[in-house]
């Protein structure tokens, strides 16, 4: 009973912190990167379906982007959706593909962009404070319940804590990696 709430709390944690890393993957760094858009939802067909089921998207070099949609009915939804994204980028269209140059960052949006990282990295941290949290109420529910010893309970409780500082500061690395990534020149 124990190991099932520890292996669960374990599973939820290291979820957010998948979560983490997939959000800021999409935070621009001033390199062509395409998961920057690979997942930005595009109105086609009366559906919002990602970019990267409606094409490929490579970057054959360090500032550009290049969409090659499989339909090119497609394309002027692609184009629309990419240029009302907030990640401010303008698009290149010649009919087979859409160019997108990705310009560099100036001090000031780098600035901005560590403050978002930041703030996504809190999400995480409240997300995994919140899975202990839920997980430490299971286990005194338990405890109510004649299930578990107050030892067990002490011990589970101290895991728990355990896994919890493990993927604080876990997240904390994601995002101090991210920041980096984003200050370099």
């Amino acid at each position: 009973m124990i190991d099932d709430v520890l292996s669960e709390t374990e599973d939820k944690m290291k979820k957010a912190n998948e979560a983490l890393r997939r959000e800021l993957q999409s935070i621009r760094t001033g390199r062509a990167v395409p998961g920057l858009i690979e997942k930005l939802p595009i109105e086609v067909y009366g559906t919002s379906t990602p970019l990267n089921q409606l094409g490929n998207v490579t970057a054959p070099e360090a500032r550009l982007l290049v969409v090659q949609p499989w339909d090119k009915n497609t394309m002027g939804a692609i184009e629309k959706a990419i240029q009302k994204s907030e990640l401010n980028l303008t698009t290149n269209n010649d009919g087979k593909v859409i160019r997108i140059p990705i310009p560099a960052l100036t001090e000031q949006r780098r600035k901005d962009l560590v403050k978002v990282v930041k703030g996504k990295v809190e999400e995480s941290k409240v997300a995994i404070r919140n899975v202990r949290r839920d997980h430490i109420n299971d286990l005194k529910e338990l405890l109510q319940e004649k299930l578990i010893s107050e030892d067990e309970d002490k011990r589970a409780h101290e895991k728990i804590q355990q896994l919890t500082d493990r993927y604080i500061q876990e997240a904390d690395q994601i995002g101090h990696h991210k920041e980096q990534e984003i200050l370099e020149v």
